[in-house]
């Protein structure tokens, strides 16, 4: 069929025809041309917005040439380039309906190994887009790391196999099924409360422990590694390229975190070392002390004795006043003289 005649039966001139061709192809170039530049930004830096992207190809090119905010979106989204959106990573799951224990280590401090255990999940991000979840049991006492389990989900089961691995170490050196005398702590999450991995805590006389507030200090020594191994072995790679290379890595890092690295919360020795000691290890770190600033109305005040020595003024010791302001000063000096009327002027 001829241009001519389907222009006439659409309604639109030949002229009409090839200026959306023209304009078309114009388009499809001016694709083109954006999308091996978002190429050669995203070689440089794989993780950039889109937004941010649009921003630096208007830099580029110019306002005029690069389309709007949604539609160069819309572009982006076609060729699959748009980043998919974080995922929050939840490793604690409380809400559920077994029995949360009750805190037991509060202003507990262990003398040995195996007298607390620490227990927690952390996630590793792989560079595939998944992440694998590394399940710890720590040794309160020389911090060395008794137990773990990396798998690519947060069941129950690979928890418990952490916490077979730390039982095994501990019949290995107290000789004995009964471990009575150890406390695991860990947060209230679904893997710790299940009925599997309680029974298996109760058939060796282990206490069961878990943190009572929502905060990551409660379970601090669990949480101090996850921070070792994340700033010091996982971010400086930014991400482990496979799941069997991550359980490589990870498994090379604690044996060397358990025997060779030392602490400065155990005075620089190693974990395996303090692990066959007694007694309270020396700390190399000090708590900072933040000094409480002075308030406006405290710089204001006069420090006095008990009592005065002028009649008719005084301190009363039942409330334990040493200092007063010099507001109330001035105001206590006018009724001893007389001036009531000055004084229900001035507090006013």
């Amino acid at each position: 069929m001829k241009v001519a005649l389907v222009c006439r039966l659409l309604g639109h001139c030949r002229q009409a025809f090839y200026q959306s061709k023209a304009d078309i192809a114009k388009e499809v170039e001016r694709e083109r041309i954006l999308i091996g530049a978002v190429l050669e930004i995203r070689n440089e830096d794989p993780r950039i917005g889109g937004y941010k992207l649009w921003l630096m190809l208007i830099s580029m090119f110019g306002r005029d040439y690069v389309p709007g905010r949604d539609r160069f979106f819309v572009i982006m989204r076609r060729k699959g380039l748009m980043l998919p959106k974080p995922k929050p990573r939840h490793t604690t799951n409380s809400n559920h309906r077994y029995h949360k224990w009750k805190n037991q280590i509060k202003n507990f401090s262990p003398t040995a190994a195996n007298q607390l255990w620490v227990a927690d999940i952390t996630y590793i991000s792989l560079a595939n887009g998944d992440v694998c979840y590394l399940h710890l049991i720590t040794d309160a006492y020389s911090h060395m790391i008794v137990g773990w389990a990396l798998a690519d989900s947060l069941r129950a089961a690979v928890s418990i196999q952490a916490l077979q691995m730390a039982i095994e170490q501990a019949i290995s050196i107290c000789g004995s099924d009964n471990l009575t005398g150890i406390i695991h702590h860990s947060d209230r999450g679904v893997q710790y409360c299940c009925d599997a991995y309680v029974d298996m805590l109760k058939s060796h006389g282990i206490t069961i422990s878990m943190t009572e507030d929502y905060k990551p200090t409660d379970n601090a020594i669990a949480e101090r590694f996850n921070g070792i191994l994340k700033t010091e072995c996982v971010y400086p790679l930014e991400q482990l390229p496979t799941f069997e290379q991550a359980q490589v890595f990870i498994s090379r890092f604690i044996q060397f975190y358990n025997h060779r690295r030392p602490h400065m919360s155990i005075g620089y020795k190693t974990p395996s070392e303090v692990h066959l000691e007694h007694g309270e290890q020396k700390k190399m770190w000090k708590n900072k002390i933040y000094h409480k600033k002075e308030s406006d109305c405290e710089k204001d005040c006069l420090p006095l004795q008990g009592q005065t020595e002028q009649p008719g003024f005084c301190v009363s010791s039942k409330t334990n006043m040493s200092r007063i302001s010099v507001r109330h000063l001035r105001l206590c000096l006018l009724i001893q003289y007389g001036f009531c009327r000055t004084v229900y002027c001035f507090s006013l």
